[in-house]
């Protein structure tokens, strides 16, 4: 008599990502292109994500009708591109952000801080066309406030773009992650970005930018404050 399938049985045998999916659904998270989901990723299911894209993106090239086998050109594309997605291009949803030391601010430290240009490529979460651009952020740091090494805003602002985003979520995003990090008085993040949805397709203006703003607590309040930051970072165009 065959023993009754248990609950972890049926579940081994579903898709990963269907797995997943159903661990978000359980813990009420969240999961649309520009959330991270790492937290519901076990150990060894990121290289079986990448088994499972690969198969689904070999039917989209085989419903392009495009000749994988004969054509030595995409014999390995769906391979490549979902290796691509998870570990390059989304990676800011797949994996934990980057680990980031504190320090407290002994000096007491009060003055304008900017970091920038600090290069960033995303990709537009209605075309998956690439985003590229260049974002700037301004501090305002108090005597509470936890500071954090130069190459860490590059690295959390990195973790946060390599999402499938639109340029207006992602930037709040980016302030959010660290307004919580630093605890500053103020903070401002100004992006300017080329989207290739533009570009490639519908106006196709190879000229047309995006820049967008975020302030919040003293850049918002201050008008001197935020016109001395927009004007030091025109000095770095």
């Amino acid at each position: 008599m065959k023993s009754p399938r248990t609950k972890r049985d049926i579940a081994a045998n579903l898709p990963v990502s269907e797995r997943i999916r159903r661990r978000l659904q359980r813990s009420a998270q969240r999961f649309h292109a520009n959330d991270n989901i790492a937290g519901a990723i076990e150990p060894g299911e990121i290289d079986q994500l990448i088994d499972e894209v690969a198969i689904r993106m070999q039917g989209v090239l085989e419903s392009l009708v495009i000749d994988t086998r004969s054509d030595h050109n995409t014999q390995e594309t769906a391979r490549r591109v979902a290796r691509m997605y998870v570990t390059e291009v989304f990676r800011g949803r797949y994996f934990p952000a980057p680990s980031v030391t504190e320090f407290p601010n002994a000096e007491r430290l009060n003055e304008l801080m900017i970091v920038g240009p600090v290069n960033v490529r995303s990709a537009c979460s209605h075309h998956f066309c690439p985003i590229m651009g260049r974002i700037w952020i301004g501090l305002m740091p108090n005597e509470h406030s936890n500071l954090i090494g130069l190459s860490k805003y590059v690295r959390l602002t990195n973790w946060i773009m390599t999402r499938p985003q639109i340029q207006e979520e992602a930037i709040t995003q980016v302030a959010e992650l660290l307004m919580n990090k630093v605890s500053p008085d103020g903070l401002a993040v100004v992006m300017e970005a080329d989207h290739f949805c533009m570009h490639w397709r519908g106006v196709k203006d190879e000229n047309a930018k995006m820049i967008n703003s975020v302030m919040r607590g003293s850049f918002l309040k201050d008008h001197t404050l935020r016109r001395e930051f927009l004007s030091l970072i025109k000095l770095k165009e």
